[in-house]
C-alpha cells in the first residue's frame, strides 16, 4: 500500500483533532488504534453489523467503511463523546432496561437511537426498529433495546404514557 498521508482537522466529540493519516486508513482503525477510542467496536469489518456506528455529522455510519481522510472538516462522535460525568439519558435506558447484556453492540445502538430521537424525540416502535435495523445483537433478541429507546424517548416525569384527568 501508498505510504501517502492527507492531513485533515475534525471536530471529535467537541475537540477539534488534527491528525495524519495514511490515504487508506478506514475510520475504525484511526479511532481505536490511532486514537484510543476502543468503545467502537469492530464485528464484520464490511458494514453489516453495525458494532462500528459512528455518527458524522449527527448521522450514524459504519467507521469500517469510511476513510478517515473524509472526516477531514467533519463533526464525529463516538460513544466516549455522550457522558461527562454522568451518563447519558440513553446509556442510563439502556442499563435500566436490561438492554446490555455482552455489550459489543451497545456503543453503535446507542448511537443510532440517539440520531434517530435527535431528529425524532417521540418515535414509534417501528420508527425505532427500523433506527436499530443496521445494529446487530446477538444476545438481546432487541425486545429490551426497544424498551430502552422508548424510556429514553420519554420526557421526564412523564410515567407510562397515562394522562390523568385533573
Amino acid at each position: 500500500m501508498s505510504d501517502s498521508k492527507t492531513s485533515i482537522r475534525f471536530e471529535l466529540n467537541g475537540q477539534v483533532v488534527h491528525a495524519d493519516v495514511p490515504n487508506y486508513r478506514l475510520l475504525a482503525d484511526m479511532l481505536r488504534e490511532d486514537l484510543g477510542l476502543t468503545g467502537t467496536k469492530v464485528g464484520c469489518g464490511v458494514g453489516e453489523c453495525g458494532a462500528c456506528t459512528v455518527l458524522l455529522d449527527d448521522e450514524p455510519v459504519n467507521s469500517c467503511l469510511v476513510l478517515a481522510a473524509s472526516v477531514n472538516g467533519r463533526r464525529l462522535t463516538t460513544i466516549e463523546g455522550l457522558a461527562d460525568e454522568e451518563l447519558h439519558p440513553l446509556q442510563r435506558a439502556f442499563v435500566e432496561a436490561g438492554a446490555v447484556q455482552c455489550g459489543y453492540c451497545t456503543p453503535g445502538m446507542i448511537l443510532s437511537a440517539k440520531a434517530l430521537l435527535d431528529r425524532n424525540p417521540c418515535p414509534t416502535r417501528e420508527e425505532i426498529a427500523v433506527a436499530v435495523s443496521g445494529n446487530l445483537c446477538r444476545c438481546t433478541g432487541y425486545t429490551k433495546i426497544i424498551e430502552a429507546i422508548e424510556r429514553a424517548a420519554q420526557p421526564p416525569g412523564s410515567g407510562d404514557g397515562e394522562v390523568t384527568a385533573g
